[in-house]
């Protein structure tokens, strides 16, 4: 058990305790049903924490590299019938929090239960989220300990400013480094055989260049 908690085991408030935390997540419930109420498929938005987090505009970069990324490891997938990728504008249902990465794959299981009209997606099986100023705290703070957490097996942080990745892989419920570079090229370990050169993430010769060798 984690030193906070056995504190709060050993306190003599922690009914009070208890009970404060039970009616903050009370209310909680409440604003996130009034959360999925509201928002709609034009808008770009998430609840953490309790809190609605609606998204500016990307930079035409950030929308760039998220397209490539997109595009490589879509086509790599429906060629394979490995699952699905989808982009920015699905929101992923976690116990507590709903975000909307920028690319997620979901293998065949959880694949099998998207439906035309689906709105609310399970767990990825697989994470990329591009940093910006405006999100960059979430992506390595709570999203990085949810996604941790909750099973989401591979995922990678990637900086337009320094063209560079980072791969983490979900291992005995903790994330490992598996790469951090601004050269070479990622391995994928949950979509199985995909690799791509790190420059096609960020330019467009090189990615329409590893795209034509995916499509063979």
């Amino acid at each position: 058990m984690k030193p906070a908690i056995e504190e709060l085991l050993a306190s003599p408030t922690l009914p009070e305790t208890v009970a404060r935390l039970a009616a903050t997540l009370a209310e909680e419930r409440q604003r996130r049903l009034l959360f999925y109420d509201e928002i709609t498929p034009e808008m770009k938005a998430e609840f953490i924490s309790g809190q609605v987090i609606m998204h500016s505009p990307a930079t035409y970069e950030h929308t760039q590299i998220r397209g490539f990324i997109e595009s490589l490891l879509g086509n790599y997938v429906n060629l394979n019938d490995l699952g699905v990728v989808t982009g920015e504008k699905s929101l992923c249902v976690f116990p507590r929090n709903d975000y909307e990465p920028d690319v997620v794959f979901f293998g065949p299981e959880k694949a099998a239960k998207l439906r035309r009209k689906t709105l609310k997606f399970p767990i990825p099986d697989m994470v990329c989220e591009i940093l910006s100023d405006s999100t960059e705290k979430r992506d390595r703070g709570v999203k990085f300990q949810d996604f941790e957490a909750h099973g989401v097996r591979e995922y990678w942080i990637v900086s337009p400013d320094r063209r560079e990745m980072e791969q983490y892989i979900l291992e005995k419920g903790s994330y490992v480094l598996r790469m951090k570079s601004r050269t070479g090229e990622v391995a994928s370990v949950v979509v199985k055989g995909f690799r791509a050169p790190l420059a096609a993430f960020f330019d467009s010769k090189a990615n329409l260049a590893a795209l034509r060798k995916i499509l063979g």
